[in-house]
């Protein structure tokens, strides 16, 4: 599953992980004794809002001197065939942008089927070609402080599929924000192809109603620098 955050990274010369993203949950997370405070959210359906439905939205941040937006759009495709499967497909399209100037675009399409949500992999205009084996049932239902393993993604340089360029896993989990809302968050491992992976992690949260509707979303790259970490965090406006 290509995740939003990774055309982000292309554009900025960042990490390059293959699907979701990694890094934790944000937002408020301390649990009260409310008896009115919603405890389920509709996953899958957030799953189906964020990734398989028509939707535009514009991430922003700073990064040292430079003000970096991307504007990403995704738009279904409807039935697709993908590794000998018929499947629906979704393009996500991002233009990264550096003080207004066009950096990157990137151009994906994520690949799944519906009743019951699972997702086969991606292509993009890199050329790379992902395969995705869905390791638990996406639920209709979660609640607060939930969390599972999703997919693990085999990711090559192209659909030959003659070169393996990375082996991500990801999960997803669930945080309480308020009473009303809650953020949903896509993680994923560094490459473990590599012992030491360069290229870091990232992050991607969205905040949802008790009905799985996307009302902010949140992006957080994560790359080690020395003896340091790098982090940059993109919010939606």
């Amino acid at each position: 599953m290509k995740a939003l955050g990774l055309c982000i990274a292309v554009g900025l010369g960042l990490s390059a992980c293959a699907g979701g993203m990694s890094g934790g949950t944000t937002g408020n997370t301390n649990q009260n004794n409310n008896t009115n405070a919603v405890t389920q959210y509709p996953i899958e359906a957030a799953m189906l809002n964020i990734y398989t439905k028509e939707s535009r939205e514009t991430l922003t941040a700073t990064v040292g001197n430079q003000s970096i937006s991307a504007d990403i759009q995704v738009t279904p495709k409807g039935r697709m065939v993908f590794n000998n499967k018929s499947v629906q497909g979704a393009e996500v399209n991002t233009i990264t942008k550096s003080n207004n100037k066009i950096i990157n675009q990137s151009v994906a399409i994520n690949y799944f089927t519906k009743n019951p949500l699972v997702f086969h992999g991606f292509t993009d205009s890199s050329g790379e070609y992902s395969l995705a084996t869905q390791t638990s049932t996406i639920p209709k239902v979660a609640r607060v402080g939930d969390s599972a393993e999703l997919i693990t993604e085999k990711v090559y340089s192209d659909s030959s599929m003659r070169k393996k360029i990375g082996t991500y896993k990801q999960n997803w989990s669930l945080a309480r924000d308020t009473n009303n809302t809650a953020w949903f968050c896509i993680e994923t491992s560094d490459n473990l192809l590599l012992s030491s992976d360069s290229k870091g992690t990232s992050s991607e949260c969205y905040k949802i109603n008790a009905k799985g509707d996307v009302l902010a979303s949140k992006v957080t790259l994560t790359q080690p620098n020395g003896s340091n970490t790098k982090t940059v965090t993109f919010n939606s406006q």
